[in-house]
């Protein structure tokens, strides 16, 4: 079990969510992070339960819950991606939570209007599929590596998307993503002084400009973010993180770059917008 916030033990205004899961459980807390993303307001603190794969840890995974309910005073929430029969029944048996099922929340009524039964296997939407896929994703990740924060312009004709923007806009995160959720080879590219001296893009993108796309952020979220890198410098000042914003902006503008701000947008918002906007035709089966 690992767990990202520590439970309350006496505010009534905290519940205690777990992600259950026979994988990883990253499918159980994104879909429910979207859910309870709808109740304004809500505090909650995380578990994560990965990896219950057998009937012995469904016990262990619910009575772990149970523990945790008894000193909290608050029945937990659960999100459970458990799709074998036995492991879900038992953890059902032995929990006393609000249990949502989402798999199963599904499976059953897809079985009725497909008129076939589903396979109800352990780990089937993490499978790796056919090598192809596979060495593309590996290939798209060690690309992004190669190419992070402009180290290389070699190669660049073969980038998928060129993201810009200034220092801490979150230009390699997001290129990450689109690598390792899509298969896509993400160049990232730091907009600096001299650039805006110049007025211009970097020369070695000016060939590759219909890959290009912006990042941008509040000058104050982006002051906060360089402060913590490096305090108290000129770097990290208001006045500096204003104009550089400020500039690269206006660059994007006169270059006919699009952009968007990162400043309250999620990596998985900033990369739908990136795919959708260049156009780009994601393999649909990279992200599951």
């Amino acid at each position: 079990m690992t767990t990202e916030e520590t439970p309350s033990q006496n505010s009534e205004h905290i519940r205690t969510v777990f992600f259950v899961s026979d994988a990883t459980a990253i499918t159980a807390e994104t879909l429910a992070n979207s859910v309870l993303a709808q109740f304004h307001g809500l505090k909650y603190s995380r578990y994560r339960m990965p990896f219950i794969n057998t009937v012995d840890k469904a016990k262990e995974a619910a009575l772990k819950i149970n523990e945790v309910g008894k000193e909290t005073g608050i029945r937990p929430l659960v999100f459970s991606t458990l799709v074998a029969r036995e492991l879900a029944s038992t953890f059902n048996e032995y929990c006393n939570a609000f249990v949502i099922e989402l798999f199963r929340s599904f499976v059953g009524p897809l079985e009725r209007e497909l008129g076939i039964p589903s396979d109800h296997s352990v780990g089937k939407s993490h499978e790796i599929g056919d090598q192809e896929r596979y060495n593309r994703r590996i290939d798209a990740i060690n690309y992004t590596l190669a190419h992070d924060d402009g180290q290389t312009n070699n190669g660049l004709d073969q980038a998928d998307v060129i993201l810009v923007g200034v220092s801490r806009s979150g230009k390699t995160p997001t290129s990450l993503y689109l690598a390792m959720q899509y298969g896509i080879k993400a160049a990232n590219y730091p907009l600096i002084p001299e650039d805006f001296e110049r007025g211009v893009l970097p020369p070695a993108l000016e060939a590759h400009k219909n890959k290009v796309f912006g990042l941008s952020i509040s000058p104050q979220r982006l002051s906060q973010i360089r402060n913590e890198r490096r305090p108290d410098s000129k770097y990290a000042s208001l006045e500096n993180c204003q104009y550089e914003t400020r500039e690269a902006e206006q660059m994007m503008w006169r270059e006919g770059i699009p952009f968007l701000s990162s400043t309250s947008k999620s990596i998985e918002e900033i990369s739908a917008t990136i795919l959708l906007k260049l156009k780009i035709k994601a393999d649909p089966h990279m992200g599951m």
